[in-house]
């Protein structure tokens, strides 16, 4: 019975990209670890900037000095 946590900036994702991201994980899990979906958890953990830390700083500080999370395009 897989287990899979997820752990993302609160800011970072809605309800629509959670419910694609459980859809296409489990579809994963059931392809390559041929696993059951019905016995697949996933769970998703929205962390807030404070408690999210990066190259020694947390995030909400580094945003603070114009650091982005959105990838570049």
């Amino acid at each position: 019975m897989p287990f899979i946590t997820i752990d993302v900036l609160r800011e970072d994702i809605n309800r629509e990209t959670k419910k694609e991201l459980i859809r296409k994980i489990s579809e994963v899990v059931t392809t390559v670890l041929n696993k059951d979906p019905h016995l697949t958890h996933i769970i998703i953990n929205e962390i807030e900037d404070d408690n999210w830390g990066y190259d020694g700083e947390q995030v909400s500080v580094l945003k603070e000095q114009g650091f982005s999370t959105a990838p570049k395009n």
